[in-house]
Order: structure tokens, then C-alpha cells, then sequence
């Protein structure tokens, strides 16, 4: 795994890019991505950091159009992506999942 800093600022630069006023909040281990600025429980994702990967992950995946299948997981809503390189942000099409992610916010 590249460095998993690397791999969540790559993350959050297109979090800010596509959402400027989304606020991370510490939580669940990880940062949330807080799209209400009055509401800390209002959030549409996260990224965590684990052992072999960086987790991000979608509070409403399940409802995401994921032609290539990218998304990971089987609850009624939550999905989650593994990404493991910095190029992982690019050639999963982390940035079409953001998208998504905010505007079903």
C-alpha cells in the first residue's frame, strides 16, 4: 500500500474540489464528510484507515450506479471502496462516486 496519507489527501482534495463547504468530523475512527454545517450526524461517507488499505466508504452506495462493480458490501445502504494506491483514486472513479455521494445528500 502506498502511504495512506497520500491516499486520504488525494481523497479529501476532491472532496474539497466537489463539495468546498463539507466539513470532516472525527468519527468511527476515521473522518466523516459532514455536509450540514449544523448537524454532525448528517454525513454521506467517510475515510478510515486500515492495515492494507484505505476505506471509503458511502452511506447510500447501495443506491450509487456502479457499472464496474467497484463497490464493496451487501448492507441495506452502506457500501465501501478499498483503495490501496494513490492510483486507486483515479482508476476506481473515486470522483463519479463523490458526486454521487453528494447529491443524494
Amino acid at each position: 500500500m502506498n502511504n495512506a496519507q497520500d491516499i486520504q489527501d488525494a481523497v479529501k482534495e476532491l472532496v474539497d474540489q466537489l463539495a468546498p463547504d463539507v466539513r470532516y468530523v472525527t468519527k468511527y475512527g476515521g473522518a466523516v464528510f459532514c455536509v450540514d454545517p449544523h448537524d454532525d450526524k448528517a454525513f454521506v461517507g467517510g475515510i478510515f484507515t486500515n492495515k492494507a488499505h484505505v476505506s471509503l466508504e458511502f452511506s447510500q452506495g447501495a443506491l450509487f450506479d456502479d457499472p464496474a462493480a467497484q463497490l464493496e458490501g451487501t448492507g441495506k445502504h452502506r457500501r465501501h471502496l478499498k483503495l490501496r494506491t494513490v492510483d486507486d483514486v483515479d482508476a476506481k472513479g473515486v470522483k463519479a462516486l463523490l458526486k454521487q455521494a453528494f447529491a443524494v445528500s
